[in-house]
C-alpha cells in the first residue's frame, strides 16, 4: 500500500490508519523512559491540534508533546521527500504549508522553533536519506 502510485481508498485508508495501533502493541508497555515515548509517538502521532486526527481525536496538550513533535517533523519529511504518488514538495511550500496549518492540524507554538532550527533539520534530512531525490 505504501507503495501504490495514487490516492487510497476507503478501505485502504481504515486499514493505513491502523499502523498507530500496531505501532504500539509492537513496541508494548515498558519501564524504559525511552520505549515508553516511542509508546506514546506511536499511538499519537497523527492526532491533530484541532481534534481531527486519529485515531481518538485527542486534541491541544491533551496529544503528548512527543508526539506533536514527530508530527511536524514526519509531515515535513513526507511533503519533502519523493514518494510513489507524488514529488517531493521545495522546503518553502512545505513550510508554508506548516504555517497555514498551525493551530488546526499542528501545535502553534512548535511551528516557529521547527522553523528556527530548519537548517539542523535540513542537514540531517541530507545525512541521513535513503533515497536519491532528484
Amino acid at each position: 500500500m505504501l507503495l501504490k502510485p495514487g490516492k487510497l481508498d476507503k478501505e485502504e485508508w481504515e486499514i493505513m490508519m491502523k499502523h498507530v495501533d500496531y505501532g504500539g502493541e509492537i513496541i508494548g508497555e515498558h519501564d524504559s523512559p525511552l520505549l515508553s515515548m516511542s509508546r506514546k509517538i506511536a499511538l499519537n502521532h497523527h492526532e491533530k491540534w484541532d481534534g481531527t486526527g486519529y485515531p481518538k481525536h485527542t486534541s491541544g496538550t491533551d496529544i503528548p508533546l512527543e508526539a506533536r513533535l514527530v508530527a511536524v517533523a514526519d509531515v515535513f519529511d513526507a511533503l519533502t521527500s519523493v514518494r510513489p504518488y507524488k514529488k517531493a514538495w521545495p522546503v518553502e511550500k512545505a513550510m508554508a504549508l506548516l504555517k497555514e496549518e498551525a493551530g488546526r492540524h499542528f501545535d502553534p507554538d512548535l511551528i516557529p522553533i521547527f522553523e528556527s532550527i530548519l537548517p539542523q533539520v535540513l542537514e540531517i534530512k541530507e545525512n541521513y536519506s535513503d533515497a536519491e531525490e532528484p
